[in-house]
């Protein structure tokens, strides 16, 4: 039996589980399947109240959270991508907190370190020749633009741009969710909650303070 996130990506039918449409026999969502949707929802919004609230107490919401939050969503889709792993984007969750903890440690602009590993992976994901690499490389692209520009205008309005852009990512998240392709579906889940998390909280903190 598989073990970790990964098994609960896998829903086997019953039998009753299965419902007519159109004269065809379509798979209903099984119990285990709607509450494994809403735990890794619940705990990406746990994880980003988490977020939100820390830096909130301690330097405040700036345009570093949802920048960087915004770029290790990116660079688990491209590490996933580039190794044709899904569960690899579990573990880029872990290895981007570092690369960005490093990156702090020797005075390097943690959104740097993420420009340029998501660059690496998408050049071996092109390597490659995974058929995902221009669509994924793509999407890093708009959010690279989409930061330039945040970081570029007003302070607030930059904070707006960002969480916006962070949020919209809930919705890229949601096409792997139902395509069920790319990452592990519990990621996908989990980066729903947090992006939507942190993405609102820092659309309200621009338009509130």
């Amino acid at each position: 039996m598989t073990s970790g996130p990964e098994h609960l990506d896998a829903s086997p039918l019953r039998p009753h589980e299965e419902l007519a449409l159109h004269g065809e026999r379509v798979a209903a969502p099984s119990a285990r399947s709607s509450f494994a949707i809403v735990l890794f929802v619940a705990i990406g919004i746990a994880s980003g109240l988490v977020a939100l609230f820390t830096l909130g107490e301690s330097a405040g919401i700036d345009l570093s959270l949802p920048l960087t939050a915004a770029g290790v969503a990116v660079v688990c889709y491209l590490a996933a991508t580039a190794t044709g792993i899904r569960w690899m984007a579990w573990a880029w969750v872990g290895i981007s907190t570092v690369i960005v903890v490093l990156a702090e440690l020797v005075d390097v602009p943690r959104l740097l370190a993420l420009v340029v590993t998501g660059a690496i992976l998408a050049a071996i994901a092109f390597a490659r020749r995974r058929d995902e690499a221009f669509r994924q490389t793509a999407v890093a692209l708009v959010y690279l633009v989409a930061g330039t520009l945040a970081v570029l205008v007003d302070p607030r309005l930059g904070l707006a741009i960002a969480g916006l852009a962070l949020a919209a990512h809930a919705a890229w998240d949601v096409v792997h969710v139902r395509r069920d392709a790319v990452v592990s579906r519990s990621l996908a889940l989990w980066c729903i909650g947090i992006d939507l998390t942190v993405g609102i909280g820092c659309l309200a903190a621009a338009l509130l303070v």
